[in-house]
């Protein structure tokens, strides 16, 4: 699997807590990553990740699956896993605000409901070869259903003609994952998130 497929959710729940402050004053409560060293924050947010209830980390693959079907908001979630992108709390929050009204709202409600979930719950069963298996089994799905996915995935390249494909096989991917039943959609995305955290923080 590559490193940009490994950093896709966990980016996308770190963009997400990096919203500005009036977005973030929506909600009852406030995460600032920057108070921590890369890490630290990954360990807690991992813990988070591995509380939070099936339920909830389906919702935040739905608010991934519908950004992902729309071109200006896909461009910005793809923007924040390419293998060059810089990936502090100040350039985070500038790519999370360009998602469209809709797409940043929902991303505010799915990352409440996991992040109050997992402050509240106890550590959830947690298979990384069951979820591994869910994003294979997709994207031997995406590869059927799309001409040119398995291009994309192998597209390592910095120039846009790679990025595109990149974007277009991650679109692919999700709308693969959409089709599995949401305890699947859970498995795969909460495998996703563990390892592009523990990327982030440096581990193998």
């Amino acid at each position: 699997m590559t490193d940009w497929m490994r950093n896709m959710a966990g980016i996308v729940l770190c963009a997400s807590l990096a919203l500005p402050a009036a977005a973030r004053a929506q909600q009852a409560f406030e995460f600032d990553l920057s108070a921590f060293d890369p890490a630290t924050a990954a360990l807690l947010a991992q813990d988070v990740l591995l509380r939070a209830p099936d339920a909830d980390i389906d919702r935040l693959f739905k608010a991934v699956h519908a950004a992902s079907r729309v071109d200006g908001d896909a461009a910005v979630v793809c923007a924040l896993f390419e293998p060059d992108a810089e990936r502090s709390p100040a350039a985070l929050q500038r790519m999370a605000s360009r998602l469209s009204a809709d797409s940043r709202q929902r991303f505010l409600d799915a990352l409440a409901a996991v992040a109050v979930a997992g402050l509240q719950s106890p550590r959830q069963p947690y298979d990384a070869a069951a979820g591994l298996q869910v994003v294979k089994s997709a994207g031997v799905k995406a590869m059927f259903l799309n001409e040119g996915f398995a291009e994309g995935m192998a597209a390592d390249g910095v120039d846009e003609s790679s990025r595109r494909q990149r974007c277009q096989s991650m679109r692919w991917l999700v709308g693969a994952l959409e089709g599995f039943e949401p305890f699947e959609r859970a498995a795969a995305t909460r495998y996703l998130m563990l390892e592009g955290l523990a990327l982030s923080a440096g581990e193998p």
